[in-house]
């Protein structure tokens, strides 16, 4: 019987001194006896309210009652009849607002919901650790030819379930390296390039040819890859900072985000000069923003080894558009922050780097259209920052590469790709999901996108008749 009243499982963890100086994973997961106890907290509804608020529809207590009869491989299969990313999303998904959210258990108040992601993490590694993760292979071939521009969360969910159906799929990836911005925006301390390369590999074995150093708009059009395949998808993310627009930001010692997290995650800054990816950041850097994005780049730079690493941000704390695990590791980390404060000039020392950055306090007005209480600068509160770096992550639009050099291809004011009620773009037969259509959203709703897009891809197909 369900025991919903045993303590909630956690997973190891190392301490914030430890792994402020180190890249390894943060959250280390669970064994196979705090598993199996966690899943005894499961009630097995049948109405599985937290299947109901997961975007990708995992079934989740189907899987956990397999997980409970020790049926390893079974559970990981049930978990990848919806999602092929498994082991990534148990890691960086924000259950909180999913599945636990919606747990009975959380929602009655008297217990805390079962550890959905530390349940889903523990499925996919063991499974993989054991040679029970089966990437499932279609049936029949279909003869229709698929293209995916990008190799993020988005495109790869898309390029799995449209190869279960048997189309060929061909991923096109501008980077040298796959997984889009799991893999160049979201540090190694919580996802191991190791777990990405693993699921991208489940999905490289069911037949869908991924290739590199392939940049469309540019080393290949989009009108030819209509030409050639007789469906295209659009995931290439969203990869243009958003600017503060003050004067200094074009300093030495400036970054965005885009560029800090590329060179740390990407390329392996932080092993100069074992590789050969310099990133300079001084010892007292300054981040501007609060998202998970903003989050990231404080806990790289404080690896780095600095002295000081503050968040400087426009809101109070509960405004904090960040993960709650995100933040609480953050502050464990040694991450200072700056509340109810904006930027407004960055100034340089006579060498022309960054010295100082001028800001203004602000205080909560009225709602905005969001519904958040809008910041309001507080006139005479001026006051600086002394800081040596300063990384700026506010936010990011869609990559406009594919779109500067396809007129016709429709987008709304922000530069995101526009959509008809059949889920494609103003270019018949091309698709667009993820950050380029959002202009910035989770890894889950990205996937979500390019599920949903493979079906309404499938529907256009089988209109073209068999081939």
């Amino acid at each position: 019987m369900p025991n919903p009243s045993l303590p909630r499982q956690t997973g190891k963890r190392q301490s914030g001194e430890e792994r402020r100086h180190n890249y390894e994973e943060v959250a280390q997961g669970c064994n196979l006896e705090e598993a199996m106890q966690e899943a005894e907290r499961c009630l097995n509804c049948k109405d599985a309210p937290c299947t109901k608020a997961c975007p990708v529809n995992v079934q989740i207590p189907e899987f956990i009652q397999l997980l409970k009869e020790g049926k390893i491989g079974e559970s990981a299969s049930k978990i990848m009849e919806t999602s092929l990313l498994p082991a990534i999303c148990g890691r960086v998904c924000p259950q909180e607002t999913h599945c636990e959210g919606n747990c009975v258990l959380h929602k009655g108040g008297k217990f805390p919901a079962v550890a959905v992601g530390l349940l889903e993490r523990f499925v996919a590694d063991e499974a993989r650790k054991q040679d029970k993760l089966i990437a499932p292979k279609p049936e029949k071939e279909s003869g229709f030819k698929v293209a995916m521009i990008g190799s993020g969360p988005s495109s790869l969910s898309c390029a799995a379930e449209l190869r279960k159906l048997g189309h060929k799929v061909v991923v096109f990836e501008a980077l040298h390296d796959f997984g889009g911005v799991l893999r160049y925006g979201i540090p190694s301390f919580r996802l191991p390039r190791e777990i990405i390369k693993a699921e991208v590999d489940t999905i490289s074995d069911m037949g869908v040819e991924i290739t590199p150093d392939i940049l469309v708009g540019s080393s290949i059009t989009l009108d030819e890859l209509r030409e050639e395949y007789d469906a295209v998808y659009i995931g290439s993310g969203a990869g243009l900072p958003t600017m503060p627009n003050i004067p200094g930001e074009n300093l030495v010692g400036v970054y965005s985000a885009n560029e800090f997290l590329t060179r740390v995650n990407l390329m392996q800054a932080y092993r100069f000069p074992e590789v050969d990816t310099p990133v300079h950041v001084g010892k007292n850097v300054v981040v501007l923003g609060g998202g998970n994005s903003a989050m990231d780049a404080a806990r790289c730079a404080m690896r780095l080894g600095r002295e000081s690493v503050t968040i400087v941000y426009r809101r109070g704390k509960d405004g904090l558009p960040a993960r709650e695990e995100e933040i609480e590791n953050a502050e464990e980390e040694g991450i200072k922050f700056q509340f109810l404060t904006v930027p407004k000039e960055i100034v340089a020392d006579e060498d022309g780097k960054v010295a100082i950055l001028k800001c203004l306090k602000t205080e909560l007005g009225e709602p905005d259209a969001s519904g958040r209480r809008r910041p309001q600068v507080i006139e005479g509160s001026g006051f600086d920052i002394k800081t040596d770096s300063i990384i700026i992550a506010l936010g990011q639009s869609p990559n406009p590469i594919i779109t500067n050099t396809n007129p016709d291809l429709k987008t709304n004011k922000w530069g995101a790709v526009e959509l008809n009620e059949a889920g494609e773009t103003s270019l018949k037969g091309v698709y667009a999901g993820g950050d380029i259509t959002r202009g910035g959203a989770t890894v889950l709703l990205a996937m979500k996108d390019g599920i949903e897009a493979a079906e309404k891809m499938h529907k256009y197909l089988e209109t073209k008749g068999a081939k």
